[in-house]
């Protein structure tokens, strides 16, 4: 571990390695307390880089045992190997053989990063920088090797022993009670990508067959007793090995494809070359634990890690600060087979939803960075939206700007031209400037400047004239480090819409010019600070539809009046801005609200918005997009639109008013929905059956926000009689919204039903950490002391104290700071077990400047606890120094 004065780590001083490591031979004797670890290293000079250097390689809390260099024995007592590095001075100038013996505590590593034990199972995490608990290594993504690993274990504990690659051998070793694999890996790759699985585990095996006609072998590997929990799973990684080679031309490349599942996991999964290690939760599903979201989560992680078998492993990142490039081209990927398995104008919704949740609020705060940082303390604390979601969003922008067919030959430049490398954001955007004939430079300041534009727009109508005027403005506010911003290329799909009459053609006027105007895509590029577009020929006064699509990971500023809200809502041709306008209208609504509450006032009220969700609600044909639109802002969504001075208590009294409206003034069409979307066959996770189960539940839970009597009996009904966790979990979410013997007792029901369930018994703790109630910190506090709660296990410390953090909005800002202790506590005593995930759960202070005073004063007061407690793993100290700064 590095200590807590660790110097950055900046991308201005990268230089090639000085050595390469060409093979890796693996020999791994598996104990639970004394690991032998046998490591032997083909080593040469980079021509390209010093060899005349000394060669260090990284080490984390190792204990060597045995060093010999060419075979000749080197002394462990000379000094050349610490814990923490092992340095040649003078290295041969030529290939040499490094062999290298190291022993391991699996059981007392409980970082859970390098080799560890989970369950019945040993099991590897290296990224970012794991193996270097395993081994001495060069452990940096630009050092690719060829590895075969041969692993060692008791028959008795560890029958299964999988590894990257092909299986090319196998036995038992005769006297004694233990077996042995061993695997190989044709394709070098970086020592991130090395896993190793051992344990007794239950499976399921499957076949796929390559557009080829290769036949590559399937295996899913579980508890014993969750085998058929993982058959959802299997499908989803067949689909998505068969849309990757539609799709993108992607084809799988070793004979064997293996997924292991286990409970202790700091990460969703990991995409291990041939062998991906998943968390649990992101594999295991049936109707009765599952919920319609968990398989839709399956679906896009069994995806996003199969994909990373070309955008991530086959070409992998040089460095760790071209991560996005493999993340965010990743994300795009996953996104867009969802897209196409699912409702891809229900599933935009849900992403940009994502996004505005979790990296705008990132972007405003003091965690703000580069979606291509320029420095970092601790890589793992650079596992953020920005990298994934905004990383996401620019590559979608660079489709819209370059179009569709560009874009798929850029894709295709890119696999064919860096196959084999470890590539850059240069490289990558290069293939598409090459791809569209234009320049991408400006571009790239998505890459190199953070923070989330704002672009203003006005427009003025001139009947007479028949012309219909759009100003556009961008500007960005300073972010940690970049007071300045430069303009960025900011491409606006739009559309204008005449009510019934749908969307006018579009006609731009010469006081535009002819430059980035692509009006038969109806798109318009704002690359400079202001632009103005004149439409001719318009006979009527348009609603703008702006960024449709949502084409640009932008804030958007325009004074749309009511009547225009209500025409997008009822006429758009985009579902994307329907569903915008809708939004806008609520969020309009609740700001004005929010003024009011604290002033002393009642909430504010308007009619005409009731009126346009009335619209949707009774004419829309998609039950899974009209469930989006009655879905309100978050109250964090609120509180980011306020900025300053943010009163979390006003913010959920003016929400669940406005909840309480729409429930009650739209209960007829509610009552009539739920009544006509009930669930009269076997239970399905298709696009189709989830979306009328997320609209029947949605309306359940607005009746009874709403206080409709109706409501709360059908909700007990529900309860009592679901067979699928998405309506038990939606009712017990229903009825949880107030305080009752009720509530209180269908939570000791479901908890008792579903005791032996890990990932429902989540669920039940999430569900009590967000109850909104004053005496919600008391509630999980006395849930940490739950048989079921444990520090060492990061599903459960998501589950209630990352669900309290960031899921319960007036208690963990309650005035008294009594919130904030409560995490700044837990984060203290995680970081001396798990600091990656102490150091995440540190992450809901990021918008803390936002608040009113008093919080304010609390929450700072908390992070200087946590900055002055002594002892901070760097991936905390880099957080709290952050988020003060």
């Amino acid at each position: 571990m590095r200590t807590d004065t660790a110097e950055p780590v900046r991308l201005k001083d990268y230089r090639v390695p000085d050595h390469l490591i060409d093979k890796v031979d693996l020999d791994v004797k598996l104990r639970a307390t004394a690991t032998q670890v046998t490591a032997r290293l083909s080593i040469k000079p980079n021509p390209k880089g010093r060899p005349d250097t000394p060669l260090v390689l990284d080490g984390d809390g190792l204990a060597a045992r045995r060093i010999t260099l060419d075979g000749v024995d080197l002394d462990l007592a000379s000094g050349f190997v610490t814990p923490s590095q092992l340095t040649l001075t003078s290295p041969p100038q030529r290939p040499f053989i490094l062999e290298i013996e190291t022993e391991l505590d699996p059981t007392a590593n409980t970082r859970l990063m390098g080799l560890y034990r989970t369950g019945h199972a040993y099991c590897t995490q290296c990224e970012a920088e794991g193996f270097r608990r395993i081994t001495y290594f060069l452990d940096r993504p630009d050092v690719l090797s060829v590895y075969t690993t041969r692993i060692e274990a008791e028959v008795s504990e560890a029958p299964a022993l999988l590894s990257n690659g092909n299986k090319i051998a196998e036995g038992k070793i005769d006297g004694t009670s233990r077996h042995f694999a061993v695997w190989s890996d044709p394709f070098p790759k970086p020592c991130y990508l090395f896993a190793l699985v051992g344990g007794d585990l239950g499976s399921i095996h499957d076949e796929f067959v390559t557009r080829s006609g290769r036949r590559v072998a399937l295996g899913i590997y579980v508890e014993h007793g969750k085998e058929a929990f993982a058959t959802y799973a299997m499908d989803a990684l067949k689909r998505s090995m068969a849309w990757d080679e539609t799709a993108f031309g992607r084809e799988y490349d070793l004979d064997v494809f293996n997924i292991v599942a286990v409970s202790d996991f700091n990460m969703g999964a990991m995409e291990n070359k041939g062998l991906n290690v998943f968390n649990d939760k992101y594999v295991l599903a049936s109707p009765a634990t599952a919920t319609d979201a968990d398989y839709a989560h399956i679906e896009a992680v069994i995806a996003h890690e199969y994909f990373h078998n070309w955008t991530g492993n086959r070409i992998t990142c040089r460095d760790w600060f071209q991560l996005c490039l493999k993340e965010g081209l990743t994300v795009f990927r996953d996104h867009e087979f969802s897209s196409d398995m699912r409702s891809r104008a229900v599933h935009r919704i849900a992403d940009v939803r994502t996004l505005r949740a979790q990296q705008f609020p990132e972007d405003a705060g003091p965690l703000a960075h580069n979606v291509r940082p320029d420095a970092y303390l601790e890589i793992n604390n650079f596992y953020t939206a920005t990298i994934y979601e905004k990383g996401a969003e620019i590559i979608r922008m660079l489709k819209v700007l370059i179009g569709d067919e560009a874009f798929a030959k850029g894709m295709d430049l890119y696999f064919e031209r860096f196959d084999g490398t470890a590539a850059t954001i240069e490289d990558f955007i290069s293939c598409f400037a090459e791809s569209a004939q234009r320049d991408l430079t400006q571009f790239s300041r998505w890459y190199n400047q953070s923070g989330t534009p704002l672009v203003s727009v006005t427009a003025v109508y001139d009947p007479a004239a028949r012309t219909f005027t759009l100003d556009l403005s961008q500007s960005s506010k300073p972010t940690p480090g970049q007071p300045t911003k430069e303009p960025f290329v900011i491409p606006v799909e739009l559309g204008l819409v005449a009510g019934e009459h749908g969307d006018l053609k579009l006609r731009a006027g010469e006081e535009d010019g002819a430059s980035g105007v692509e009006l038969g895509r109806g798109i318009i590029e704002l690359t400079t600070p202001r632009r103005r577009i004149v439409f001719r020929d318009v006979p009527v006064r348009p609603s703008p539809s702006l960024f449709r699509g949502f084409s640009a990971p932008v804030r958007v500023e325009y004074d749309w009046s009511e009547s225009d809200l209500v025409t997008l809502v009822a006429h758009d041709s985009d579902s994307f801005n329907r569903w915008q306008a809708a939004q806008t209208f609520a969020t309009r609504l609740l700001l004005r609200s929010v003024e009011a509450v604290r002033a002393g006032g009642a909430p504010a009220y308007e009619p005409n918005f009731i009126d346009a969700l009335r619209i949707v609600t009774e004419t829309s044909a998609d039950p899974a997009f009209t469930a989006q639109v009655l879905t309100l802002p978050g109250e964090a969504d609120i509180a980011r639109e306020i900025g300053q001075d943010v009163d979390p208590d006003a913010i959920h009294v003016a929400r669940k008013a406005l909840r309480a409206a729409i429930g009650h003034d739209l209960s007829q069409p509610l009552l009539a929905a739920y009544a006509r979307l009930e669930d009269k066959g076997p239970y399905s996770p298709d696009a189709a059956a989830a979306g009328r189960r997320s609209l029947r539940n949605v309306a359940l839970d607005l009746l009874v926000s709403g206080e409709i009597p109706e409501g709360v009996r059908l909700a007990a009904a529900q309860f009592a009689s679901a067979s699928t966790m998405t309506d038990e979990i939606a009712a017990l979410g229903a009825l949880s919204q107030a305080a009752s013997a009720e509530r209180e007792t269908a939570l000791e029901s479901f908890y008792q039903n579903h005791a032996g369930d890990a990932l429902v018994i989540d669920k039940w703790f999430a569900l009590q950490a967000m109850i909104a109630e004053p005496g919600a910190l008391a509630r999980v506090k006395k849930l940490t002391a739950h048989p079921a709660f444990s520090l060492a296990n990061p599903n459960r410390v998501r589950s209630l104290i990352g669900a309290f953090a960031a899921g319960n909005q007036t208690q963990f800002n309650a005035p008294d700071g009594s919130g904030y202790d409560f995490v700044a506590d837990a984060v203290l005593e995680l970081d001396r077990k798990n600091p990656q995930v102490a150091a995440r759960l540190l992450a809901a202070f990021r918008s803390w400047r936002s608040l009113e005073s008093v919080r304010r004063g609390q929450a700072e007061s908390a992070l200087r606890r946590v900055a002055g407690s002594p002892g901070l793993s760097p991936d905390v100290r880099d957080i709290v120094e952050r988020s003060l700064a």
